[in-house]
């Protein structure tokens, strides 16, 4: 993994650290995802965008291996979220796929993530305009890949922490 060219992500807002990277395999979003672990702990919430097929879940999987959770790691796309309780002491991870969800906090409501939230580590994908309302700090990752071109594995890969939470939270050492 390198550091990509500048890119412009979406409005980061005041309380922003962000740190830029290329990703050029599964392998190394997997990585990404486990080197983004460590910076992780229980209330923290992370936001995937991307295309479909654009490694969101693999970082995730990735993210589970770093915090050490129980059971694969795979799309919750038609169970809507899955909770992978930690084989240690650490938080439980709650992978949330919000694609067919249409509505806001209020249609994830019997999600209970608001409950969740304080004792795990939840990963929502496709979750921007949908439950940025459980906390002001959040972890935004944007996963960026050339479109239409299914076999190039190039990402371009937006780490983006908001809030106080991540104010000094050290997101270079991603790139290392």
């Amino acid at each position: 993994m390198e550091a990509a060219a500048p890119y412009n992500p979406a409005e980061p807002g005041p309380a922003a650290n962000s740190v830029e990277l290329t990703v050029t395999s599964p392998e190394q979003m997997r990585e990404l995802g486990r080197r983004l672990a460590k910076l992780l702990r229980a209330g923290d919430l992370v936001l995937l965008s991307g295309e479909l097929g654009a490694g969101k879940t693999t970082l995730t999987r990735g993210l589970g291996e770093g915090l050490g959770v129980r059971g694969a790691v795979t799309s919750p796309t038609f169970v809507i979220a899955r909770v992978h309780p930690s084989l240690g002491d650490g938080p439980p991870l709650v992978h949330v796929d919000a694609y067919r969800l249409a509505g806001g906090l209020d249609e994830m409501e019997d999600l209970d993530l608001d409950v969740s939230l304080p004792e795990s580590v939840i990963v929502v994908e496709w979750g921007e305009g949908k439950v940025e309302e459980l906390t002001d700090d959040r972890l935004r990752v944007g996963i960026h890949r050339a479109v239409g071109d299914t076999t190039d594995e190039v990402r371009r890969v937006t780490v983006t922490g908001l809030g106080e939470r991540w104010a000094g939270a050290g997101l270079s050492v991603l790139s290392s």
